[in-house]
């Protein structure tokens, strides 16, 4: 996986830097040895071994320290202005009628303005190319419908793709591994959902080092809770390269099942998760998570406005639709355009993109012109 862009340095090149910070601590062990055996040197060599500290703490302050510069840039680049001319249609869901429309969108939404990440977060310098599914299933996406050897080829088959249609912008594979399935039955404990042993996971986080890229766990918690589901995948929100994907389709309120009604998640739920994790990032110097949130209806996800992205999280909502080109934009522009929040996403089905008559998949030169241009795309 390629290094995030966006660390500011005062020397560009990166090997001097290093260098010069090993030197600094070898002369810093000098003096505290000279401060040791020659105690009438001590009071020179403290001062000298202060001076040090302050070079090395420069040093690291320089490589750490986030280009907010580049990051404006990029985000002004992901907005996609002046607005590209894409057919539309009136429908907000993948099952209504599609009708075409053009309106023009409000060139003041995009880019969102937010806090700065922290130095080390994947976005907006990348874009993730995630592969979706569970292992258990054949029909919930590719993960569990090809091997392995398939999905590690397909999916880099895919980042091509995307490379060929934004050389600017390096691609990060991801696998998108869901770690809590919706049931249609109660299961023993009344909840409607299905936690995935440790085994399974463990397959998606060895899948993700053979592509040198990240994990998503996406869950889907039915009549369960995230105070509840949480901290259960705390071990693995711990890794540097793992993160997190909220399913509000899945999340019932009111005793109702899954699959019966559409779910939702409140900002206050968003809120809650996004906060979760950056306590984690802060406990242990992780880099930023990114927290994705599927999305298909504006009823999906309430009070949009009150989410509030973090300088350790990045806050991405996907739009999550099936059908034809038409239909699909028209579902990104309704629930995501035009309830901006952060960075956007957009998910490709290879086989329910094909169900209406004349639908086909999209290609990345035709997302591409989208406003705001996503920075997650995710294949089922």
């Amino acid at each position: 996986m390629k290094s995030p862009a966006g660390k500011k340095f005062k020397n560009n090149n990166l090997f001097l830097i290093l260098f010069s910070l090993a030197i600094l601590i070898i002369i810093f062990v000098g003096l505290l040895s000279v401060g040791q055996f020659f105690p009438t040197e001590y009071n020179r060599a403290d001062a000298e071994i202060k001076k040090v500290t302050e070079a090395i703490k420069e040093v690291k302050d320089n490589i750490l320290t986030f280009d907010t510069k580049a990051y404006d840039a990029k985000m002004l680049q992901l907005a996609n202005y002046p607005a590209p001319k894409v057919s539309t249609t009136t429908a907000a869901t993948s099952t209504a009628t599609a009708t075409a429309t053009t309106t023009p969108v409000k060139p003041n939404l995009w880019p969102v303005k937010t806090a700065y990440p922290k130095a080390g977060a994947l976005l907006p310098f990348n874009r993730i190319i995630a592969y979706y599914g569970n292992f258990y299933s054949t029909k919930m996406g590719v993960l569990g419908e090809y091997s392995e050897e398939v999905v590690i080829q397909k999916l880099r088959d895919e980042m091509a793709k995307w490379k060929e249609a934004d050389p600017t912008t390096p691609t990060v594979p991801a696998i998108n591994y869901i770690a809590i399935t919706a049931q249609g039955t109660a299961q023993p404990d009344g909840k409607y959902r299905l936690r995935m042993p440790d085994s399974q996971i463990d397959i998606a986080v060895s899948l993700a080092k053979k592509v040198d890229g990240i994990v998503i766990l996406d869950i889907q918690i039915g009549l369960s809770d995230l105070k509840t589901e949480l901290p259960l995948l705390e071990k693995y929100l711990k890794m540097p390269n793992v993160h997190l994907g909220l399913d509000p389709e899945f999340a019932m309120h009111n005793g109702q099942k899954p699959g019966d009604y559409v779910g939702s998640f409140d900002a206050a739920e968003i809120n809650y998760t996004a906060n979760y994790l950056a306590k984690l990032v802060k406990d242990n110097d992780l880099p930023p998570k990114v927290l994705i949130v599927h999305r298909f209806t504006e009823d999906m996800v309430t009070n949009y406005k009150k989410i509030t992205p973090l300088p350790e999280v990045q806050i991405v909502m996907d739009m999550d639709g099936w059908g034809s080109q038409a239909r699909k934009f028209n579902t990104y522009r309704q629930v995501i355009q035009l309830e901006p929040v952060q960075f956007t996403g957009f998910k490709l089905f290879y086989k329910n993109d094909f169900r209406e008559p004349g639908s086909r998949i999209l290609t990345p030169a035709e997302i591409m012109e989208l406003q705001p241009r996503p920075s997650f795309i995710q294949y089922q």
